[in-house]
């Protein structure tokens, strides 16, 4: 492996690899099964949101709170996940999200993925995707239901991808400024600009204009 086994390539999930909402798909999927879930959910999240805001929250953290998943048990959601990973989500990941993946495994890169879809789902589409890691939003221990708090959990989100991806590339004996960051928001800027290649694809219009100004590669793959 010599020089392959240094570099990683660092994959954010939706509207990266995926043409669609994993986590959307899956609370739709939980709505539709058990209905009664519906204004429970919607109470719950907003109640997530304010208090949130009120704590002190960034806006995009607070209105990214798990209430649409509260009273959800991990059981069902790995149950779930495992069934639209395959049977849905896997149309959704682009021909080029295919061929960028391949090559990568045909120069031995390590294939990482790091998401905030919650893990039962980043872990059912990182089986799909044939990805070496994945990192999810949730708890070392997965038992019980959801409460809706992230509280305890990984959260690799925003610049809490930072850490998640720095601490692979030390275990794992990556050097980062050899590996490759791929996203499609601002949001997943903060881990890209620590990797030696970022590539913003199908960037939205934040993303593309930071990834001009700092000259990264911009990507678009059709769905």
């Amino acid at each position: 492996m010599g020089e392959a086994s240094e570099v990683a390539a660092y994959f954010d999930l939706d509207g990266t690899l995926l043409n669609a909402s994993s986590e959307k798909t899956l609370t739709g999927v939980l709505a539709k099964r058990r209905p009664w879930r519906i204004p429970h959910a919607t109470v719950a999240w907003m109640l997530g949101t304010t208090f949130g805001l009120l704590t002190g929250k960034a806006p995009y953290d607070a209105l990214r709170n798990r209430g649409h998943l509260s009273l959800a048990s991990w059981k069902v959601l790995d149950q779930y996940s495992d069934e639209l990973a395959a049977s849905v989500l896997k149309a959704k990941i682009s021909p080029g999200a295919w061929e960028r993946l391949e090559w990568h495994r045909s120069q031995g890169h390590r294939l990482v993925l790091v998401t905030a879809t919650v893990a039962p789902m980043a872990e059912a589409m990182a089986r799909v995707l044939g990805m070496d890691e994945v990192y999810g939003c949730g708890p070392e221990v997965r038992t019980g239901m959801l409460s809706g708090s992230e509280r305890g959990w990984s959260v690799p989100r925003r610049k809490g991808k930072v850490p998640v991806v720095e601490k692979d590339a030390q275990m794992n004996g990556h050097v980062l400024s050899k590996c490759y960051g791929y996203g499609n928001t601002l949001a997943d800027s903060w881990f890209m600009r620590i990797c030696g290649h970022a590539i913003a694809v199908n960037p939205e219009s934040s993303l593309e204009k930071f990834a001009k100004e700092h000259e990264w590669e911009i990507v678009y793959w059709p769905s």
